[in-house]
């Protein structure tokens, strides 16, 4: 299970979040309250150990500036969350470490993602900022799940549904694990991080199962939002 922590600002934050069991962390390049320079983010690759998957993601970016930030800085993917053609991606694809493509559910292009180039899919909702999960069963056999990364809306409290669900390679999230729009709450980190992992059968790397002062009625309460790298 990939654990992915998006729109990451900060050195702190990201530190933390690999402390707390994250597999990979997400720098957004495109537009949004959590967008970061490729100066910034240099400076925090530099400190986040090697086998963290550092994701640069980029929305509709030319793709000779997305292979020249993700080589030039040290990252080891691009997430392309845009309206990227399928020449475009399988172009950044051949160029950079690992491509992830993100697909709105129910999108057609989503069943022919192989030509995308792309080694991992991430399903996203189809209603920007509309703050709904999307259906899960939008997702049901259009991606293998193994290469399959659910996102749009998780957050603690429905993190575990959706594992259980899709059977996922990886979940992502980003505003459901937040305090303000790109600040990070290290305890709704731990808890995305123990609910994943304990969904998918897997002791909690580096956060404590135990679940601390976890208060069940904010997840019930929280209001995270597709594409929520973008959300205001």
């Amino acid at each position: 299970m990939l654990v992915k922590i998006c729109g990451i600002t900060s050195e702190a934050d990201a530190l933390l979040a690999v402390g707390l069991g994250a597999d990979a962390v997400g720098f957004v390049f495109a537009p949004s309250p959590r967008q970061v320079s490729a100066t910034a983010v240099r400076r925090i690759v530099e400190r986040v150990p090697p086998e963290i998957l550092t994701v640069g993601v980029f929305r509709n970016e030319a793709p000779q500036r997305v292979v020249e930030i993700v080589n030039g800085i040290g990252l080891r993917a691009a997430q392309l969350h845009g309206d990227e053609t399928a020449e475009d991606s399988a172009w950044i694809a051949e160029r950079v470490p690992l491509t992830i493509k993100a697909f709105p559910a129910g999108h057609r292009n989503i069943a022919r993602a192989a030509a995308y180039g792309a080694a991992l899919v991430l399903v996203d909702a189809p209603s920007p900022g509309s703050g709904e999960v999307f259906d899960w069963r939008l997702a049901e056999g259009v991606v293998d799940p193994a290469r399959l990364i659910v996102s749009g809306g998780l957050h603690a409290g429905n993190v575990g549904d959706a594992v259980s669900h899709l059977h996922p390679y990886g979940v992502d999230v980003s505003s459901g694990v937040e305090s303000e729009p790109g600040r990070k709450d290290p305890r709704k980190m731990r808890d995305f991080v123990v609910a994943a992992r304990t969904a998918a059968g897997e002791a909690p790397n580096g956060a404590d199962a135990g679940g601390g002062d976890s208060d069940d009625e904010d997840d019930a309460d929280a209001s995270p939002r597709p594409f929520d790298w973008q959300d205001q």
